[in-house]
This record gives structure tokens, sequence and C-alpha cells, in this order.
């Protein structure tokens, strides 16, 4: 009967077993080694290798592994990964064995910025006493400068950007150099586009402002109206009941420049601005350029750690040995302390501004990474990773890569902008949040497509159109631009994104544009525009767009089409003709029609 039983009872087989539970974490730089990584684990490489062939991969010790292939075989053996770039973990192995009694007090950052001709760089320049603007043509700053003044023997380091673009695109690879944004308003003048401007780029970097009303000495300086439109534009005056250091200063006749520069050092001791000068030094490439005697040059400046000459060190994808190092007045310096800004001699090749520079101690390993991080390069430039698109936005939020929508929005009109935030930032939702980023009046201009760009946002025209070229740089850029003329197509758009029931079905496509030179009345024939076409071409009943100041005022279709007495089917681009245009009379010189097409097209497939 036993026997009988044991002949029933069914054989258990073992099931698949999965990975180990994970017990453990570690940190995976870029560019880690077999053999890197087998350490890591605390097993033998050669197990490593093993579950790498398992996978069609034929590996030897010391080759390189992707980040996300080596998190994959970690969690294989049990261990849960963290993935660092090297000069992170190459930082926080300093970190952990440094103390606290060995960081002191540093010099504050600050970058100047402002609207044109508000006088950024003669201020600076009546700061450190030296004449920069009198070398540069017309004023206008050339190049990034750094420089050093001191004031109650405490010193402050002034960075002159010759635009946000610098300052932007250095935050778009993650730079985070400066500490106060000095921005520098004209009394004469007031809040301009270019201000705006700065006060988004400084509020995206999450940097404290403090404002110089520049100009006091004019005669039609009004500093409480600057005040008022700023309080208006979410900066208010500390005597207001904000928390904005404001000072009324003059960069001609020098009033008020000692309290602007003290103002700035209290700021700094409220964000108790600390390094460690034993450290190795660690800072960020303000700007590069090749020198014809000297090769390759960087502007650094050490935001920790000391520089010394005959350091080795790696600045993105350059490996290098610093031969000498300038200051800010040209003088040989044999070593650099934190906040100090410096000419670095002895780079392989140009690095880019915004790039880390870290010193290190293995050179062998970070010869490896720049290897690695230039094989990654050439892969990026093949493939050019796109920008964030309304298709991809579901898909990301599914992956849970995606939790915040940032906009750029432009309108023809103040009051629609203000709606339009309003109505898009209600749309979010506990998936995804819409943050408008910037909003304002006119045309989609450069910075807007560059911020676009460093911020991952879509940028949305609300019956205004890009400027010239700034469509080309949106395709070179791969910033998404979406046009439109009515607020429901809009808000439904992005619920549809949101929703993941984005279809794009039709496609506009650009025919022409031509430029109105004179009007004309004709009896029983309306009002007629005489125009020069000057790009593409003009067809009969193609459809059209008027625009007066960049602003979309109609929308509508080409009437008749003549070139002297003939009526034509078609004008192309260097020839005048006559146009009406359906149902519509008010043409004036200087408006141009812009010619489109709408097509249909198979929605795009995204890998």
């Amino acid at each position: 009967m036993e026997q009988e039983e044991r002949i029933l009872r069914p054989v258990r087989r073992e099931a698949p077993s999965g990975p180990p539970p994970v017990n453990r974490e570690i940190t995976v730089s870029e560019g880690i080694t077999v053999k890197e990584l087998s350490e890591k684990l605390d097993v033998k490489a050669s197990l490593v290798i093993k579950k790498l062939v398992d996978r069609n991969i034929f590996a030897t010790i010391n080759q390189t592994l992707d980040a996300k292939l080596a998190t994959e075989i970690a969690r294989e053996f049990g261990a849960s990964t963290a993935t660092v770039s090297f000069e992170e973990e190459a930082m926080h192995e300093v970190e952990t064995a440094q103390e606290e009694k060995d960081q002191v007090k540093r010099a504050p950052v600050v970058t100047i910025m402002g609207h044109v001709d508000h006088g950024k760089t003669s201020l600076l320049d009546a700061i450190r006493q030296a004449h920069v603007a009198d070398k540069e043509a017309g004023g206008i700053t050339q190049h990034i400068g750094a420089y050093q003044v001191e004031k109650n023997g405490r010193k402050i380091v002034f960075i002159d950007t010759p635009g946000h673009e610098a300052f932007t695109r250095m935050r778009a690879r993650g730079a985070k150099v400066t500490d106060i944004v000095v921005l520098v308003v004209a009394a004469d003048d007031g809040v301009m586009p270019q201000t705006l401007e700065a006060i988004d780029h400084a509020r995206a970097a999450k940097v404290p402002i403090i404002v110089a009303i520049n100009k006091i000495d004019k005669p039609g300086a009004q500093p409480d109206r600057i005040k008022q439109q700023l309080s208006e534009r979410g900066l208010l005056w500390e005597d207001w009941g904000g928390d904005v250091v404001m000072v009324s200063v003059s960069a001609k006749t020098k009033e008020n420049l000692e309290l602007l520069l003290e103002m700035i050092l209290l700021v700094a001791d409220l964000q108790d601005l600390k390094a460690n000068p034993s450290r190795p030094g660690m800072g960020t490439v303000l700007e590069a350029k090749l020198d014809r005697g000297r090769g390759p040059v960087a502007t650094v400046l050490v935001s920790n750690g000391t520089f010394r000459v005959g350091d080795y060190f790696i600045c993105g994808a350059v490996f290098g040995k610093v031969r000498a190092m300038l200051n800010d007045r040209g003088e040989q310096l044999r070593e650099a302390e934190p906040s100090t800004p410096v000419e670095v001699l002895g780079l392989e090749d140009l690095p880019e501004a915004g790039d880390s520079f870290q010193v290190v101690t293995d050179t062998a390993k970070a010869k490896q990474i720049v290897l690695y991080r230039e094989s990654k390069a050439v892969e990026q430039s093949l493939a050019k990773s796109s920008r964030l698109t309304l298709e991809q936005l579901h898909k990301q939020m599914e992956a849970g890569e995606v939790k915040e929508l940032p906009i750029i929005l432009k309108t023809d009109v103040g009051g629609s902008a203000e709606v339009l935030t309003d109505t898009l930032q209600k749309l979010s939702n506990e998936k995804v949040r819409i943050s408008v980023i910037r909003s304002g009046v006119g045309a989609i201009t450069e910075s807007d497509v560059l911020l676009a760009a460093t911020s991952n946002a879509i940028i949305i025209g609300f019956n205004v159109r890009p400027e010239r070229n700034v469509v080309a740089i949106a395709e070179q850029e791969k910033v998404d631009i979406r046009l439109h003329t009515i607020i429901y197509n809009l808000t439904d758009e992005i619920k549809r994104a949101m929703a993941g029931l984005l279809e794009p079905v039709y496609r506009e496509v650009y025919r022409g544009k031509a430029e109105v030179r004179d009007t004309f009345r004709i009896s029983k024939v309306g009002m007629v525009a005489g125009c020069f076409v000057q790009d593409g071409q003009l067809t009969r009943g193609s459809e059209i767009r008027l625009l007066r100041d960049n602003v979309v005022i109609h929308t509508g279709k080409v009437g008749s089409l003549r070139r002297f007495k003939d009526d034509v089917s078609e004008v192309r681009s260097g020839m005048e003709c006559g146009v009406t245009i359906e149902n519509f009379g008010d043409l004036k010189p200087g408006d141009v029609i812009e010619a489109f097409v709408t097509e249909k097209v198979a929605p795009e497939v995204f890998a």
C-alpha cells in the first residue's frame, strides 16, 4: 500500500527561481568595468562574466558597461543600484572623508543680468575700477568675464554675461555656479522684455535676486516706478513688506555702490556659503577658447577644494594637466582656492561651457572615463535625442519619466496670456503638473526657443507666429512649437496629450510669404493688395494668414491672384502681384501674407 502511495504521489518540480531579494545597495558610476562591478558586488568577476554571457554579451574583465546593463546584472546578485557620474562618485568619497571643521566660508558668486544698455558692464566697471567697457566694441560685453573684488576684507566674485543665453546654456548642462543674481534695471527706462527674461532665468535656477536700480543720476530717473513695476512681477521691495533687496545706484557717480556690495555680502551670509580648501579641486567651466599660442584655454570658477599647478583633471570629455593658471588680472597663480575664477592651460581639447572640472588622483580611471564619454558623445550626435513633444508625453508619463509639463506661452495681448496661464495650470492633475515657466506678449523669439531647450518645455503661440529664423533654430534644438488661434483647440490638445489620446492627423505645411507694399480699392472687386513675394510661392485658393507686427489678424483664403492684367494660378518668389483675400478688406502696407496648406498625415510612431 505504501508503495502504491509512493507511486501515485505527484512529483514536485522546482519552479524557476527569480532574482534573489534585494539586501543591499551599491553605487554604479558611468563607464564602470566588469572588474569594478564584481568588486562592488563582492563576487568573482567570472560570475559577472557568466551573467553577461547568458545575455549573449561576451565581455572581458576590463570592458566598460552601460549603467542600465550594470543595474540589471547587480539586481541578479540581489543588489539595487544608484547611478552617479564619475565626478559625483569621486566627490562623495572625498566628502565622506572630510570633517566639518575643514569647512570655511567662501566668497559669493554674483551674476550681473538685465536688459541691454541698462548699464551692466558700466556698473561692474565702476565696482572694480577697471575700464572693461572702454575696450569693448560699442560697450557690448563680447565674452564671459569673471572678476574678483574686495569689500571689508571679504571677496566677491562677479560674472558678467553677454546675455541670458550663456547663463541658460550652463544651467542646461546642470551647472550651478551662481549664488546671487544682481538684476540691473535703468531708472529712466523701466522693466523691459530682457529684464523679465532675467527674472525668469533666475527663478528657474532658484537663485536669490538683488535689484540694482541704475542711472539714478539721470534727470528722468523714477526709482519708485521701477519698484512698482517689479512688484507687479512678484519682486516686492523689503520696505513694502517683501523679501527682495533693492538698491538705487549710479555707475557714473558711483553713488551707493558700497551699499550694494554690503547687501550682496548680507544675502551671502544668509545662504551660509562654505567650502573645503584642503580637498581636491572641483569647479565649473565658464568659457573655453582656442588660443593660437597657448592652445585650448578654459576660464574655470573653482567651487570647492584647491586647484594647483601640476594637478591632473577631467573636464567633461576632456582630460588634461594644469600647466599654468592666471587670475582675472593676468597674473600667474600656483594655486586657486574656492570661489576663484582662473584661466587654465593644459587641456587636450576644448570643453563646453558648464562642464564640471574635477581634479583626479586615479589618472588611468579618468582617461578610461574620457574615452567612454567620447564614444557616448559620438552616439548621441549620430542619433540626437529629441526634445519632449506632446505625442511622447503620455508614453513618458506611463513610464514615470515625466511629472511636469513645462510650457512657454506667447500671445498677441497681455489679457490672453493671463487667462491662458490660469486655464492651462488648472488642467494639472495627480499624474502630471502643467507649469507655465514664461508667458509673454509678442512673436516667438530665439530666447524663448533657448529657454524651452534648456527646460525641456513646449512653446505655445496663441495668435502669434515665430520670428524669422526661429523655426529653423527650433528644428535644430528639437523644440516643439504649437500655434493656435482658438483657446478650446489649445486646451483640448493639451488634455488629449495628457490622456494619451493625441493623434496628429493634420499637419500644416508652409508654402510662401508675401509683403503688402501698397493697397488700392477697385469697384466690384474690393480691396486689392500690391504684394512682393519674398519666399516660396502664392497660389490661387491657398489658405493664408494675414500678419501685422507678427500677430495674426485674419485667417482665410486667397480670392484672386493677378500679374499685370492677367489672372494667374501662382506667383513665385521675387515677383510682384495683386492679391485679394476672400471676405476681408482691411489690408495695410507692411502686412505679411503667409500661405500654407493643411495636409493629412499618418500618425507618427515613436520608438
